[in-house]
């Protein structure tokens, strides 16, 4: 094991050091969104969509594949990261990062070396200015690092309809005033209980 630095991270598996479960659903959501996998339905769902599973230069990740079969039905945010699948899911993705030194036993929440990596992937790639010129991938690490603010940016229509962010409040009130975390939560880390080998409880993403 080493402090996990040297090891390449997926968009969802920072999502899931820096925010947790939830985050890392909400990545994966985005990524089945611009594959054309995942849709807005009825306000707050998602809903599978008519695009190629193995369309692009890289295949989906464990986690995206297994919200994908999850889409059997429209559902909501909360309802897919309390999925059984899911969850496995998500329980299975800890496993390398724990090995890897990024995850702390018994409850696998992130390491000092998860943390401050995820930090400095913050401040090496900024909140971007726009939407040109943005690949999958740096919308997918924007998500993952950004949260809300990216959602917003990058995918606002999608994200807006399917639950992955909150509506604004009438009169101008910013519903990201209590917020300390880039997904309007407790802030990272330290906000949030790992809860064990299940992986559920704790996500976001959105598209156009």
């Amino acid at each position: 094991m080493g402090d996990g630095t040297a090891v390449r991270l997926e968009p969802h598996e920072i999502a899931l050091l820096g925010e947790g479960p939830r985050a890392a659903v909400t990545v994966a959501v985005v990524d089945l969104h611009l594959r054309g996998l995942a849709e807005a339905d009825l306000p707050g769902t998602i809903r599978r969509g008519i695009g190629d599973a193995v369309a692009g230069k890289r295949p989906p990740s464990p986690l995206a594949e297994a919200v994908h079969r999850s889409l059997r039905e429209p559902a909501g945010l909360r309802t897919l990261v309390k999925d059984p699948d899911i969850r496995l899911a998500v329980a299975l993705m800890r496993i390398p990062l724990a090995e890897a030194g990024l995850l702390r036993y018994p409850l696998l929440g992130p390491t000092r070396a998860a943390r401050r990596h995820v930090r400095e992937l913050r401040q090496r790639h900024p909140l971007p200015a726009s939407r040109r010129g943005l690949s999958d991938h740096d919308r997918l690490l924007a998500v993952a690092l950004h949260g809300e603010a990216a959602l917003r940016l990058l995918v606002p229509r999608f994200a807006l309809r399917a639950g992955l962010v909150r509506r604004a409040e009438v009169g101008g009130k910013s519903l990201l005033k209590h917020s300390r975390g880039p997904y309007g939560g407790g802030g990272g880390s330290a906000g949030h209980a790992y809860c064990g080998g299940g992986g559920g409880g704790c996500g976001g993403g959105g598209g156009n």
